[in-house]
């Protein structure tokens, strides 16, 4: 169990996945270096500047491609000294490269384009250039569309970028056949005007995935889904009266770990507490797919009248807007100690004014108790 913990996956899925990421990403680098390939002949034959900008794309696409095999052969490294979680994180790393190689490529593009409008070339289409052009469009939406479903498949945010921009590209190149047509009919030169909207789309492209890995380094919240998922497994055992604090911690695609707080009744020994701390982690690994290093315990009371003080306190919790939550309430009635956490949201103008409010009501409500009152991040769903 904790060599999976350490892991973060179980090694059979992660090997299938890694099989698809680099079989999708080689398709996709042969595709695109024979598209390259024939567009940068075409384009100087013709002297269409939007036919060799469209090739340089096709280029900086076969180049994201083996970034994403290197990536995902460097991210299945196993956990080792230095790095015990592993290496999955790499892979959001390298999409950093990657949208760094489509910003480079938007930027010169832009800058061939921008010269190209004042001092434009006499492009000389002919059948055979607009039968590759046109040939281009549909090998890039079915290699958009393959690249795409295998990402979605395993995860790969990579590979979904490297589809979603394929089908954008063939969208581009199909823009780029229209300004042959263009020419071709109405002798009017577009391609400079055209490279331009197409370096435009491909900066465009580089911002939302440089933002998007950017975002996933600094570490997003988990999906709603998989929260939700996770806290039903974990009450699900018996003995377990609820799930909160749930905090994962995103190691790579699939590779999720992180802590649980469990209500128990408070006349559970040691033992039992234990063997259903462990009971609670493979249940959640097995059903989930995610590894539950560590299991805190609310202590819930079963004797003495805490119910009903309880029930007056959340009257006052709940008063207040943006409190999200009230858990772990136990009532020490020896030393007449009163703790729970409370989940104020990050909605809150100022969350730490609404925990005081709440401590300073509670105390004035019922000063013969001492209240310990926990301020807790709203951190999942």
């Amino acid at each position: 169990m904790k060599d999976l913990l350490a892991r973060g996956g179980a090694e059979p899925q992660d090997e299938s996945r890694d099989k698809v990421i680099v079989r999708a990403s080689v398709v996709g680098i042969v595709g695109n270096v024979v598209l390259a390939a024939f567009k940068a002949v075409v384009g100087a034959l013709s002297g269409s500047i939007a036919i060799v900008l469209d090739a340089v794309n096709n280029l900086s696409d076969a180049l994201s491609s083996v970034i994403t095999i290197v990536a995902t052969k460097l991210a299945g490294k196993p956990a080792d000294h230095d790095h015990p979680y592993g290496y999955g994180r790499i892979e959001y790393l390298s999409a950093v490269i990657i949208a760094a190689i489509v910003l480079a490529a938007g930027v010169s593009s832009l800058k061939e384009s921008a010269t190209a409008i004042f001092d434009p070339a006499t492009p000389d289409y002919t059948p055979v250039t607009l039968v590759i052009v046109a040939s281009a469009v549909v090998v890039k939406i079915v290699l958009g569309r393959y690249v795409k479903a295998a990402g979605e498949r395993v995860n790969s945010g990579s590979l979904v970028a490297s589809g979603a921009d394929a089908m954008s590209d063939a969208v581009l190149s199909a823009a780029t056949l229209a300004a042959a047509v263009v020419y071709l009919t109405l002798h009017v030169k577009v391609e400079g005007i055209l490279g331009v909207v197409i370096a435009a789309v491909i900066i465009k492209s580089g911002i939302e995935m440089l933002r998007e890995a950017l975002s996933q380094i600094l570490g997003e919240r988990v999906d709603a889904a998989v929260s939700r998922k996770v806290k039903e497994a974990v009450e699900s055992v018996p003995g377990v009266h609820g799930a909160y604090d749930l905090l994962l911690n995103d190691y790579g695609p699939d590779r999720l770990q992180g802590s649980v707080h469990v209500e128990v009744d408070d006349v559970m020994t040691a033992a039992q507490i234990d063997a259903l701390t462990r009971q609670i982690q493979m249940r959640v690994f097995r059903e989930c797919g995610v590894a539950i290093t560590t299991v805190g315990v609310y202590s819930l009371n079963t004797t003495g009248d805490a119910v009903t003080l309880r029930k007056r306190i959340a009257q006052i919790v709940w008063s207040h807007d943006h409190v999200t939550q009230m858990h772990g309430f136990y009532l020490d009635a020896g030393t007449k100690t009163v703790r729970f956490d409370v989940v104020v949201g990050f909605d809150a103008p100022d969350r730490h004014a609404v925990y005081q409010q709440i401590v300073a009501e509670c105390e004035a409500a019922f000063p013969d108790y001492t209240f310990l009152i926990a301020l807790d991040a709203d951190v999942s769903d």
